[in-house]
């Protein structure tokens, strides 16, 4: 059994229950710049992904397969989520169109990141940085579900 992969499971079940609890409920009374902002605040953090390329921050030997994608597709993530932050908060026109490049990379680069660690084997590696797929990455994947959400009820200013 795969530790890492039962936590990634289990913490992204948290955070979605967090979700439908707390988020989905408000959906419908909340404008997009309600649920969108904290979400892509989240999102600039991404640059701790960074963390991959980071001597003690992973273990000697961890797949380069894994982190150079990994790395290079969160801090990406980060500075698309920070660019859609102003027009998302002016409410701009270009703020749906930034919000959704942001949500497909973003989320597409989170499924890269699991292929490779699994096909790479990166898990044994991970060292400090566990705590990266093991409670992050979940939070992650559920905010950019809700992205998704926001995006196809099409309540844009």
């Amino acid at each position: 059994m795969n530790i890492l992969t039962v936590n990634l499971v289990l913490s992204t079940f948290v955070f979605w229950l967090v979700a439908k609890l707390y988020v989905l409920p408000r959906l419908d009374d909340c404008g997009p710049r309600t649920i969108l902002l904290p979400i892509l605040l989240l999102h600039s953090l991404r640059h701790l992904g960074l963390m991959f390329l980071a001597p003690g921050a992973v273990y000697p030997g961890i797949p380069m397969q894994f982190t150079y994608p990994a790395a290079f597709g969160d801090m990406l993530t980060a500075v698309l989520a920070m660019i859609a932050i102003p027009a998302v908060a002016m409410q701009v026109r270009i703020a749906k169109l930034l919000v959704w490049i942001f949500n497909i990379v973003g989320s597409l680069d989170l499924i890269d990141a699991i292929v490779l660690a699994t096909v790479y084997d990166a898990a044994p590696f991970m060292g400090p940085a566990y705590w990266i797929p093991a409670f992050w990455v979940p939070a992650l994947i559920v905010t950019h579900y809700l992205t998704f959400l926001v995006l196809l009820r099409g309540r844009w200013p």
